[in-house]
């Protein structure tokens, strides 16, 4: 994994006030990758490739496939992991918060909006230009794949394994299958890849030290154990709530699609949120850039009972997400010694692969099914897979372009 420069630093600046630049600069690229990042977690991976591998070159195409790799591994939205990680990479602890307000904040403000006016706002899914948002997520995601199998497939063994990834999770298209897939590819890479010895690298750190990230990982296992225990004992209905939301972001594997059930289960049965407001929230987020998970905002702005408006907004979307946090936050300080290693980086090889494998996948469904349903969709994602991968165009254009031809498109 190269080692992220640091933009705009000199010899004149401490080493807070480098720290803070790069928390702004990690910010502000979040917040526009928060404000166009459409189609779901896997075509957010390909947004974040063709942002920090290919424009900016924080890290290359091994080290990000890595980080993805690892948050694969670990439960929690991965998109927004891989997100966080990039920004701890960047600048520390406040460059992993300044990722994670840019990328999650567009949507969860739309999400409390919603939840204001949900009458008003109920048709956004369904609008022309929103459809052609989805349909430039299967262009996003198809340059990625062809990007990265090119880098991190580059033999047949390793060609294999992706084929057979991609196959095991179209047949069984389950987080399980997904997990399973990585965890068949890391032990067949174990056993039968030789990879080069890694050239030594000099890196200023992963931003947080091992001490703060065994805390992290205490502080995770605590707050997992202790919640539904002082929300037994105290019988406080903000506390069940605030456990269930951490609950379902510490103990998911898949991304915000896969939550869903266990945000259900949290809320409905309760009567916090009736099944006609929880459908018609999933339905607006579908619609929206940035993390699924921000669905939680809607909830607690919904939710009936003392912690509700933007105020509960605000509680329930930290609940979900502090678990990811705290993961990625606590496995980052150990990962660089351990992907040194020979075996490790071998099994890294293999996860490599199964990636691109489950990144192709994840192209066909749910990605291009959702999004590709008639041929003038089909013209429309190949002319914005030529301008990604051919021309060149930033994926900021893409999709500004892609969604108005969408919109023009609805038209006629």
């Amino acid at each position: 994994m190269t080692s992220p420069a640091r933009a705009g630093t000199g010899s004149s600046q401490s080493p807070a006030a480098r720290r803070a630049r790069g928390a702004a600069e990690v910010f502000l690229v979040f917040l526009r990758l928060g404000l166009t990042s459409f189609g779901g977690p896997i075509a957010h991976l390909g947004y974040f490739r063709a942002e920090f591998v290919e424009r900016r070159r924080w890290l290359d195409d091994r080290g990000f496939s890595d980080l993805v790799g690892l948050c694969q591994f670990l439960p929690g939205p991965t998109s927004s992991q891989v997100g966080m990680a990039i920004g701890m990479l960047r600048a520390g602890w406040r460059g992993t918060l300044g990722a994670w307000l840019g990328f999650t904040m567009p949507s969860a403000l739309l999400m409390i909006a919603f939840g204001y006016g949900m009458t008003r706002f109920g048709a956004l899914a369904q609008s022309a230009a929103v459809h052609g948002l989805k349909v430039v997520a299967v262009a996003v995601v198809a340059q990625a794949v062809w990007a990265m199998a090119r880098t991190l497939c580059p033999d047949r063994p390793r060609a294999a394994l992706a084929v057979g990834a991609a196959l095991l999770t179209l047949v069984l298209p389950t987080p399980v299958a997904q997990v399973g897939a990585i965890a068949a590819c890391a032990l067949a890479g174990l056993h039968g890849l030789h990879i080069a010895p890694l050239a030594h690298e000099s890196r200023e750190g992963f931003g947080a030290s091992r001490r703060a990230g065994a805390v992290a990982l205490i502080a995770f296992v605590a707050l997992l154990v202790g919640l539904p225990i002082a929300a037994r004992l105290t019988g406080s209905v903000p506390l069940q709530g605030i456990d269930g939301f951490y609950r379902a972001g510490a103990l998911v594997f898949g991304g915000g699609h896969v939550v869903l059930p266990l945000l259900q289960a949290a809320v409905v049965p309760t009567g916090g949120v009736s099944n006609e407001q929880f459908l018609a929230g999933y339905g607006a987020a579908q619609a929206l850039p940035g993390p699924l998970f921000a669905f939680a905002a809607y909830l607690g702005t919904v939710m009936q009972g003392a912690l509700r408006g933007w105020q509960g907004g605000l509680v329930f979307l930290v609940a979900i997400f502090l678990p990811g946090w705290l993961l990625i936050a606590g496995a980052l300080p150990f990962w660089d010694d351990l992907r040194r290693r020979d075996r490790v980086r071998a099994a890294m090889a293999g996860v490599n692969a199964g990636v691109v494998g489950i990144l192709g996948a994840a192209l066909y469904d749910p990605v291009w099914t959702s999004a590709i349903h008639t041929r003038a969709d089909f013209g429309l994602a190949l002319a914005a897979f030529g301008l990604l991968a051919v021309a060149r165009v930033s994926p900021f254009v893409v999709v500004i372009v892609t969604a108005a031809a969408g919109w023009v498109l609805g038209l006629v």
